[in-house]
């Protein structure tokens, strides 16, 4: 019996389905945010980042559902994501006031760290069109009944952004379950987001209602203290010690509590410096987990996107009908690559991820 149950590719119009925000990144280079003088933009968002790696990486039939202010910073972030491939016909378009007091573009200000700096991000994105998205905004039955979706994903970044859209979430997995759509979710915790709404108190009770309707739940050791109220044993030590057992045993508990998870996994991170990582991650399925060959040392050029690269590598190796033991590998493995070019979302190719997969070195590809 296959670890998730997913809908035949012929019966969909998408391969994966995201709901989430989508940003501006604006990025310093090597520079600092307060004395820069140029920016490089990219686009992203937790969610998203998923739906245009499962594209542009991995060749799937992707959509996002967001909204967007219809002016020209909104159109800029379209232009960025038709680069990217995902559909976006079923964006909300949201009308421009003309200064931005009822509805804006969120903007984020990214540093990607250099040494013993690590990497700083800023957010501006109070006001912003997908934070005032509320329930009714999207025909969820058009989308996973007559469309058809096979993964749908979205996580706790959206979900922190405002009062209404831990709603949408909770609206959109409804539907989702409902027509047998399998749903991944990425906890996320970003202590900025729930500082002015109730903390990780808010946290919990938000992530809370919404796992048990979860299949595939992903997560880091912080997300799933400050999101789930779990302790993870061995914390805090260098992750060529961690014990992956430790977290085998802390997945265990999160099943027998929300049995509905059919899949946990988790990244493992020891940032020894900014640009020097160790890498790996772990996934339970099946009563079994399964640990990522640990890439000691793994030089960073943007660590911003990882935990993305991870969960978009992982759901196309179960899409493309592949073992919990192969999904983990895709997954850390497109997330280190990640971590090796510039912004939030991925820039490498299927085939880069399938020699990375089995490769030992780095050696000139000629």
């Amino acid at each position: 019996m296959p670890t998730l149950s997913l809908k035949n590719q012929d019966e969909c119009t998408w391969d994966a389905l995201a709901l989430g925000e989508v940003m501006l990144r604006l990025d310093p280079g090597d520079g600092r945010v307060r004395t820069t003088r140029t920016f490089r933009v990219w686009e992203g968002g937790g969610e998203y980042n998923v739906a245009r790696a499962l594209r542009k990486c991995f060749g799937l039939r992707t959509a996002v559902v967001t909204a967007l202010v219809d002016n020209e910073i909104g159109h800029l972030v379209e232009d960025l994501i038709m680069t990217g491939g995902v559909d976006m016909s079923h964006v909300k378009w949201v009308p421009f006031d003309g200064l931005g007091r009822a509805s804006r573009i969120g903007l984020n200000f990214t540093e990607k760290g250099y040494g013993i700096r690590p990497a700083r991000g800023t957010s501006d994105r109070g006001h912003t069109a997908a934070s005032q998205m509320k329930p009714g905004d999207v025909d969820w039955d058009e989308i996973f009944g007559r469309e058809g979706v096979r993964w749908f994903h979205t996580g706790g970044i959206f979900a922190a952004l405002s009062a209404t859209t831990p709603e949408v979430v909770l609206e959109a997995i409804t539907a989702a379950k409902e027509h047998g759509t399998v749903v991944s979710y990425d906890l996320n915790y970003r202590p900025s987001l729930w500082e002015s709404h109730g903390g990780s108190a808010k946290a919990i009770e938000v992530n809370c209602a919404i796992a048990p309707m979860v299949d595939v739940m992903i997560g880091n050791e912080e997300d799933f203290t400050a999101c789930l109220g779990f302790e993870v044993e061995g914390v805090g030590e260098s992750l060529s010690e961690l014990d992956p057992r430790a977290y085998g045993a802390m997945i265990e508990r999160l099943v027998a509590k929300y049995p509905n998870f059919r899949v946990v996994a988790t990244t493992l991170r020891d940032a020894t410096t900014a640009l020097k990582n160790d890498w790996s991650a772990v996934l339970y399925a099946d009563g079994e987990l399964h640990v990522a060959r640990q890439r000691a040392a793994l030089d960073i050029y943007d660590r911003v996107g990882g935990g993305d690269g991870f969960a978009s590598g992982m759901a196309y190796a179960f899409l493309a009908g592949k073992t919990p033991a192969e999904a983990v590998e895709y997954g850390a493995t497109h997330g280190a690559l990640a971590m090796t070019t510039p912004g939030d979302t991925s820039m490498v190719t299927l085939a880069e991820v399938e020699r990375a997969v089995s490769a030992s070195g780095a050696r000139v590809i000629r």
